[in-house]
């Protein structure tokens, strides 16, 4: 819910469209619904600008199908669930039609009214092939709050030259998010080429010593490159929320 729901919410009332025990039922869930297996926060993008996420990996497919019902009763926009599968986009079609399904991404967007309102951009770099799906959930996340995402993928540093010869696409973007797994260099390349926020995702892509990632992570973080951050393992989502946070400072229209 956000404040033009609310200010819906009171014109309706105000107009006699909505009775007063209506009216009471929606102020008394205006903060959150409670559905004992979970509390609902629709606050949430009043207070930080987005919406509440659903992390659906390790959720009983019932009680996602009910948060999402329970956010479409409140007229939720841009419902987004992320480490989804195809069990759980068969389910959400029982209650609606009106979905996006990401499959190699993971994601779903229930009631997509995906728009972009920035004027600069962000920039998504996957090191190697085998880094899209995380690469995917990080720019589509990075849509659905409303961001215009430009995708350049597979310019990792093993043919370096194919990263060089889009320095003009680098230098265009706000911010950067780099995909990147095995020893993860691909950060500090960037970071000594671009004067932007650059952002880190190590994936779990790699051999043996790459440790499901951990030698990604552990180079991103201790790069001699300035300006960089670093999110967690395979978290394409958290990348694309920063960027976002970061895309929007003074850049929506």
């Amino acid at each position: 819910m956000n404040r033009d729901s609310i200010k819906d919410l009171l014109l309706k009332y105000k107009n006699d469209e909505l009775s007063e025990d209506d009216m009471l039922k929606n102020i008394e869930e205006l903060p959150y619904s409670d559905l004992d297996y979970a509390k609902i926060d629709h606050h949430r993008e009043i207070r930080n600008g987005y919406p509440e996420v659903i992390y659906s990996e390790g959720k009983a497919i019932k009680h996602i199908v009910g948060i999402v019902e329970n956010m479409l009763s409140k007229g939720e926009e841009n419902i987004l669930l992320t480490r989804v599968n195809a069990e759980i986009y068969d389910a959400l079609q029982s209650i609606t039609k009106n979905l996006d399904y990401f499959e190699e991404a993971r994601i779903i967007i229930v009631n997509p009214k995906v728009k972009a309102t920035t004027d600069t951009s962000i920039l998504v770099l996957a090191a190697g092939t085998a880094d899209y799906p995380v690469a995917e959930e990080a720019a589509i996340t990075a849509e659905v709050f409303g961001n215009r995402v430009e995708r350049l993928y597979d310019v990792g540093v093993a043919g370096i030259h194919r990263l060089l010869s889009k320095i003009d696409v680098l230098n265009s973007a706000k911010v950067i998010i780099c995909v990147a797994g095995m020893e993860g260099a691909l950060l500090s390349v960037v970071g000594g080429l671009v004067d932007v926020p650059l952002i880190g995702v190590p994936t779990s892509v790699g051999y043996g010593a790459n440790f499901g990632g951990l030698a990604a992570l552990l180079a991103m973080l201790n790069s001699c490159a300035s300006g960089s951050s670093v999110v967690n393992i395979d978290n394409g989502f958290g990348a694309g929320y920063l960027a976002s946070m970061i895309n929007k400072q003074g850049g929506i229209k």
